[in-house]
């Protein structure tokens, strides 16, 4: 299910430098003196209907409570995209992995654009690993993702250590690999939501995502017989937190929404974009988190905003 009255995308993605148009130009060219702050939203009525013919001058924004002036603004968000699929496979998904894998295909071929965008593909159960780096090869996904799985007999009887690492997994994608790529970047969490034997923490992982301005779409996707019919207890609140806190959207796979119809959610909003951009009034003297909030002003509609982001000396 995807509360639609709370979960409105609004991300944080990149620190760019300020992009200065010259005439006769179809690129824009970069100055080094001060950085753009780039904003993603989404925007939905309260009833979950996307809007996406407002202007800049329908927002308000602030940065530690301070009204910034937002300096650039585009209604068609037609940057490049670097997608993480970051897949659980330990024993608790044994039953529901082959849909995931299944909507996962389809989901890529959908929105993926060769040459342009990026995708690629982590799986995480007693262990982290890269099945397949970002590329923009529809091909090279398509021979991934099927070797995307529960652990072999073999490697269940060496185990050591923990079994479901959702949070290393989170820091490891959000530092070896999201934080080098500079376009709009999204997770895709597909787990249960539980951890077990992370060095990771779940704050340590929502804040490398953060630093690497990363969203985190979660699809809580369980087999509940796996826990004895409850699901796991802690799950749900992980995957909300980790969506919530990077300004991404929370979804659960259930009988009304299957997880094809949340992938569908997902391409929709990653379309229905806007792009802004404000330089801060404050430079930036030691690295830190700074609070932002970004708002509508027809107070008929929701802006999810994550409510800070990483200001980098």
């Amino acid at each position: 299910m995807y509360f639609f009255g709370r979960h409105f995308t609004i991300a944080l993605i990149l620190l760019l430098p300020i992009a200065a148009q010259t005439p006769n130009q179809d690129e824009p060219t970069f100055s080094t003196d001060v950085k753009v702050v780039n904003i993603l939203a989404t925007v939905r009525t309260k009833s979950g209907q996307i809007i996406n013919d407002l202007t800049k001058d329908d927002f308000a924004l602030t940065e530690n409570k301070r009204p910034e002036d937002i300096r650039y603004f585009s209604r068609e968000s037609d940057l490049p995209l670097t997608i993480g699929l970051m897949v659980d496979t330990s024993m608790s998904q044994a039953r529901v992995l082959e849909s995931e894998r299944s909507a996962s295909f389809q989901f890529v071929d959908q929105v993926l654009r060769e040459g342009k965008d990026k995708v690629f593909v982590t799986q995480f159960d007693m262990a982290v690993m890269t099945r397949q780096k970002p590329t923009s090869s529809r091909r090279d996904l398509e021979q991934s993702l099927p070797y995307v799985d529960t652990p072999s007999k073999n490697e269940l009887q060496s185990q050591r250590g923990g079994g479901t690492l959702l949070f290393d997994a989170v820091v490891k994608a959000s530092r070896e690999i999201m934080s080098s790529q500079q376009n709009r970047k999204a997770m895709i969490i597909l787990s249960d939501g539980g951890d077990n034997g992370s060095d990771e923490t779940l704050t340590s992982a929502i804040e490398a995502a953060q630093k690497a301005d990363t969203i985190i779409y979660s699809i809580l996707f369980s087999d509940a017989t796996y826990y004895g019919g409850f699901g796991d207890p802690g799950g749900k609140t992980y995957m909300r937190r980790l969506a919530q806190e990077t300004g991404g959207g929370y979804f659960e796979v259930s009988k009304k929404q299957s997880i094809n119809q949340i992938f569908g959610i997902i391409e929709n909003e990653l379309r229905s974009q806007y792009n802004l951009g404000f330089v801060s009034d404050q430079p930036v003297r030691i690295s830190e988190f700074r609070n932002l909030q970004l708002t509508a002003k027809r107070k008929d509609l929701v802006v999810q905003a994550r409510d800070r982001y990483w200001a980098q000396r």
